[in-house]
């Protein structure tokens, strides 16, 4: 006869699981949302001094949070989809009660939240329990999970490496099994960069389809916020949770909220074709066979093109500088010494550009995104790589790409960049390799098909091409 399991050894199984299953455990009292809590608290105390992922841990607050959810069962009351699920926020999102750092030093000088960010909210509503926040690369410039301030975020599969930014801390997080799920912004790949040095899944929605308020921003035209997981059904179910309504946001668009869950494992005959052209050049053997990998499973035997990739990338680069240099003027004025030298300097060089160039560079982003829809007419979703490599090491400068020696920090996004540019949804896969490092695929879908983003991803999953490995801690 078999010893019986402890409650904390349950809570700990059931945490290193899929989220779905520990909701349920919890909704069905098979355990409590305290003790599920307690052991997310364990693991973070004994595995983030390595990974760096969080920078503020919230245990009174998780603690009152999950107690609330036991003594509302306790009651009769029926829990949320999420119910019990640990979570955590990059820190640019407000929690109530702390200071928004948006990875900066600056930051830590503003009051603190009076209220969470809606995202943060809709987790609660849903039954989620909030750990804390996360780190992240200043003001969200960065690709690399490397704060000058608050220290590296590492990669769970081998801590000598990045984590990816500039959700490093999230992709983390959820990367080293601290929390199941985590909240991230994407401007021009920071949430699909992030999953592939972590080994997790994402999901950069459609712009405009997530609520940003309360959050700090980067570039308004260009932030998207999403979730990461390390199963589909977890991404699913925490995406539907976060749709909705929002007046506090003036950019979410009126699109009624369309759940992806129930629906993830009918994805009918999806149509995925590869790109080529830019996506298929540059980077590395890992990259190019997880695509051929992704492809093979999803049956895609087409190979199209986007047209002006590269000029699209470029664009968006003079889109983020320009913004990014008008958000943060009086701060350049008044505290210049205190931001990163690296974001400070791009920042900087992005308050002297010309307006016409912006002006073209905007004009240009319609034509492409017309391009972008054009292959949709026939296709529902496109495979491309989500990084050239997979993570380099820490402080890495440099790295070849097509025989050429190449700077690492603004080229970890050639892949991504070009596709946040114009808001498209994409679901980020990992795709485990040889080596102990993963990397990862974009599955890009049409504005406002995220299910069929997820439902591409879904079937990866189960023909075991996409999974997040298991991390070394």
């Amino acid at each position: 006869m078999s010893a019986p399991v402890s409650p904390d050894a349950a809570a700990a199984t059931l945490l290193a699981g899929p989220a779905t299953d520990l909701a349920a455990a919890v909704r069905e009292g098979r355990v409590s949302a305290r003790a599920v809590t307690q052991a997310a608290l364990a693991r973070i105390d004994a595995v983030d001094p390595v990974l760096n992922a969080f920078t503020d841990v919230t245990p009174e607050r998780a603690l009152a949070e999950a107690d609330a959810l036991d003594a509302a069962r306790a009651a009769g009351q029926a829990l949320g989809p999420l119910a019990g699920v640990p979570f955590a926020a990059k820190n640019l999102f407000d929690l109530k009660g702390l200071p928004t750092r948006a990875g900066a030093k600056i930051n830590r000088d503003r009051p603190p939240a009076a209220r969470d960010a809606t995202l943060v909210e809709r987790m609660n509503a849903a039954g989620a329990v909030c750990l804390g926040g996360l780190n992240m690369g200043e003001y969200a410039y960065d690709f690399t999970g490397e704060n000058r301030h608050d220290g590296r975020s590492a990669n769970p599969h081998d801590p000598a490496h990045m984590s990816g930014g500039s959700s490093g801390g999230s992709g983390s997080a959820v990367g080293g099994k601290l929390v199941p799920l985590a909240l991230g912004s994407d401007t021009n790949g920071s949430i699909r960069v992030p999953s592939s040095f972590c080994g997790i899944f994402g999901l950069k929605p459609t712009y405009g389809r997530l609520s940003r308020a309360r959050s700090f921003p980067f570039v308004a035209s260009l932030d998207h916020l999403g979730p990461f997981a390390r199963h589909v059904g977890d991404l699913a179910a925490t995406y539907d949770a976060l749709q909705g309504p929002d007046a506090d946001d003036p950019a979410l668009a009126d699109a009624p909220v369309t759940p992806t869950l129930a629906t993830l494992d009918s994805p009918g005959d999806l149509k995925v074709a590869v790109l080529g052209g830019w996506f298929a050049r540059q980077g590395t053997p890992q990259a190019y066979t997880a695509v051929a990998r992704a492809a093979k499973a999803l049956g895609a035997t087409r190979t199209v093109e986007l047209p002006e990739v590269e000029r699209a990338r470029a664009a968006a680069y003079l889109i983020s500088m320009a913004e990014g240099a008008a958000l943060h003027e009086g701060r350049l004025r008044a505290r210049p010494d205190d931001f990163d030298p690296a974001v400070r300097e791009r920042l900087l060089a992005g308050a002297v550009l010309p307006a016409m160039w912006i002006a073209r560079a905007q004009i240009f982003r319609r034509w492409f995104r017309d391009r972008a829809l054009e292959l949709f007419a026939d296709c529902d979703v496109l495979i491309a790589p989500s990084t050239p490599v997979p993570a380099p090491r820490g402080g890495q400068t440099t790295f070849v790409l097509d025989g050429r020696e190449m700077l690492v920090r603004p080229n970890i996004g050639i892949y991504t960049q070009p596709i946040s540019f114009i808001g498209l949804p994409v679901a980020a896969a990992p795709i485990p390799t040889d080596d102990p490092l993963p990397i990862g695929v974009q599955l890009i879908a049409a504005p406002w098909r995220e299910d069929k983003a997820l439902q591409a991803a879904r079937v990866l999953e189960r023909a075991g091409v996409a999974l997040a490995p298991e991390p070394v801690l």
